[in-house]
């Protein structure tokens, strides 16, 4: 039997984005950094989110059924570790600008790419609510500039990954 502690050592090894999941509804705006996210298929464009049950947003989510994914760039490691703290909602929502889509889900005014969804399944898996999510509005990023870099999370730590073009 693998140990819970073995796993997420090995898990630290997979690289991957870091995201700040939002949900809006009739108790307010609410959000977590995950970086459980994944493309399912493009026909019809479905995303796979992963959410803590024991979250204190978790019934929100479920409640609302709509989410929005938002990829951070490198420069919102603080806006990341604002959502994986203990501040209130409220508190998170201060850092960074924030407009809407379709569903009403708060989109990163200047995200990478923001994925505006409909929660159409909920799979319960272990610890974890599995969201499949039909993707209703994209909106891509402004170009700041050739330099843009996505955060990634990789041995516990944060990193950029990204091009810049040397002139």
């Amino acid at each position: 039997m693998i140990e819970a502690t073995d796993f997420r050592d090995a898990m630290s090894l997979l690289t991957t984005a870091v995201n700040v999941v939002t949900t809006k509804g009739s108790s307010g705006a609410h959000g977590f950094t995950a970086s459980a996210v994944c493309s399912v298929t493009d026909t019809p464009p479905t995303l796979l989110v992963c959410m803590n049950q024991t979250a204190r947003s978790h019934a929100h989510f479920l409640e609302n059924k709509t989410l929005s994914v938002n990829v951070l760039g490198a420069q919102h490691e603080p806006i990341s570790n604002a959502f994986a703290s203990k501040l209130c909602s409220e508190e998170r929502f201060g850092h960074g600008a924030w407009t809407t889509l379709a569903t009403g889900a708060p989109i990163l005014a200047d995200a990478l790419v923001s994925f505006d969804c409909e929660i159409e399944d909920i799979q319960q898996v272990g610890t974890h609510s599995v969201f499949m999510c039909r993707v209703v509005a994209i909106k891509q990023g402004y170009q700041q500039s050739s330099a843009d870099e996505s955060l990634v999370y990789f041995n516990r730590a944060y990193h950029q990954v990204g091009q810049v073009e040397i002139i």
